[in-house]
């Protein structure tokens, strides 16, 4: 990882901007739209996460859209998934593992439909499979996000809460469990159960970090698939004490003992998960008074997030104000440090992506509460950051893996709180299978003679895989 060092410069703002910090050396710049129509809204996208250069995007009423990125100017439409073959239903959300798209299925929005996610095989992009799709019957409010970890598959089905998934059977996916959050968290007087909706979410070993809009953030351990447990919860305690009305927690990513949330037009709280029992806030970007301001005349509704850790940058999808940057490198004062677009070009962000030094940020067709009057995808560009190599924090269970001078062994040390028989798995570039073996021991030598490249390692086992790292040979 590169280590920021950014000469900050204190500039003087109308009050309007917001903007205590400048991050001049961010650079960001526009490098084309891909358009589309109000009647089929590009709700979010992402980045090929092997590198591939094509960009997914959630393209609602148009089902999956598939663009090749190689020249960014000029991005060419290369496939589409229509909903004919989604079970009609409207795709709102997407994730990658491995070269399979995870599709979220269901209108959210006016005329709400059952919740459901797809499985999409896109070995060759150009050429999408439609491997299977599940359908929740029971439900009538969409979904709104989909999480994957190993074999199974994290719904966040709105008003339907959480559905845990089993997807080791692509073409057979299998419900396993279905978790509702109670409406009686935060304690106000006479919650409105529509207002509680499992939209925003962050899976990391077997435990859903859930965005459940006006219930707050719920800590959910799926360690039994068939019973999951909710261990902690929070929600701001300004925001229902004493006005008695919580605002909308609507994403979220974890970084160790912090999680950053995005929560509409309340900025972004940095919450301490440490103890997921006992949840604190560590810092919190509430430029415009909130909650004492108004939905309806907030120029910032705080959407999905990304964070780019190596620059510790949050980027927020902003609605009207379309982007901002926050700057956490002290946790306890997070700080607004760049923005891209403005409150007043008639125009609104919904969803964002990074990917290395690539911004995308998806815009909605909207009425209330802002004016939205264009839906697409904008590419942009930036400069991350620049500095000296540090080295990366471990997780706690994980292994270190590097090629020894001969090139042809490769050595695994796994760490001390790591189980013996888990399974390793190799990838190159693309995606595809270099090697897959199990582990007997907490140190193992393997024979195997890689071409220069990129490639990418997993550790895991029956019920959780983890992504722990890459090697790059040269």
């Amino acid at each position: 990882m590169k280590k920021c060092r950014i000469i900050l410069a204190v500039l003087t703002f109308l009050a309007a901007s917001h903007l205590a910090q400048n991050c001049n050396t961010m650079n960001i710049q526009w490098r084309s739209d891909i358009s589309s129509t109000c009647n089929e809204m590009a709700m979010t996208m992402m980045h090929d996460i092997a590198g591939k250069p094509f960009l997914y995007i959630a393209n609602k009423e148009a089902g999956l859209k598939i663009y090749d990125i190689s020249i960014q100017s000029s991005p060419a439409l290369v496939a589409t998934v229509p909903i004919a073959l989604l079970g009609q239903l409207h795709v709102m959300n997407l994730t990658q593992s491995g070269n399979y798209l995870y599709l979220a299925l269901g209108n959210t929005f006016t005329n709400p439909q059952k919740a459901g996610m797809a499985i999409v095989d896109i070995s060759s992009p150009t050429s999408p499979s439609v491997m299977g799709i599940y359908v929740l019957n029971s439900s009538s409010t969409g979904a709104g996000i989909v999480k994957v970890e190993g074999n199974y598959a994290y719904l966040g089905a709105m008003q339907s809460g959480l559905i845990v998934l089993d997807i080791s059977n692509k073409s057979s996916i299998q419900q396993v469990s279905q978790f509702i959050p109670g409406i009686n968290f935060p304690p106000v007087l006479n919650p409105n159960p529509q207002l509680y909706n499992a939209r925003g979410m962050e899976v990391q070993n077997i435990i859903v970090y859930l965005c459940y809009d006006a219930g707050g953030v719920r800590i959910i351990n799926c360690n039994n698939k068939m019973a999951p447990k909710e261990t902690g919860r929070w929600c701001n305690p300004v925001m229902f004490t004493p006005l008695n009305r919580p605002k909308a927690y609507n994403n979220i990513i974890v970084d160790g003992s912090l999680a950053y949330v995005a929560v509409d037009y309340c900025g972004m709280e940095l919450l301490n998960i440490s103890d997921t029992a006992a949840i604190s806030m560590n810092g919190w970007w509430n430029p415009y008074n909130c909650p004492n301001n108004n939905w309806f005349t907030s120029p910032v509704h705080s959407n999905e997030i990304s964070y780019n850790k190596t620059c510790k940058k949050i980027f927020l999808s902003t609605g009207k104000s379309d982007m901002m940057v926050v700057d956490v490198t002290n946790p306890a004062a997070p700080d607004s440090c760049n923005f891209y677009g403005g409150s007043a070009n008639n125009l609104g962000t919904w969803g964002l992506g990074l990917f290395q030094d690539q911004i995308y940020l998806s815009y909605i067709c909207a009425a209330i509460p802002f004016t939205s009057n264009w839906t697409g995808v904008k590419i942009l560009n930036y400069s991350p950051c620049a500095g000296t190599e540090i080295p990366e924090e471990v997780p706690e269970k994980t292994c270190q893996v590097y090629l020894k001078p001969t090139r042809n062994l490769l050595h695994i040390t796994l760490k001390q709180s790591a189980t013996i028989n888990e399974t390793f798995i190799l990838r190159d570039l693309l995606g595809n299978l270099i090697l897959k073996t199990e582990l007997y021991s907490k140190q193992t030598d393997l024979e195997i003679s890689l071409s220069p490249g990129l490639y990418f390692y997993q550790l895991g086992n029956e019920t959780q895989e983890i992504l722990s790292g890459k090697i790059l040979v040269q």
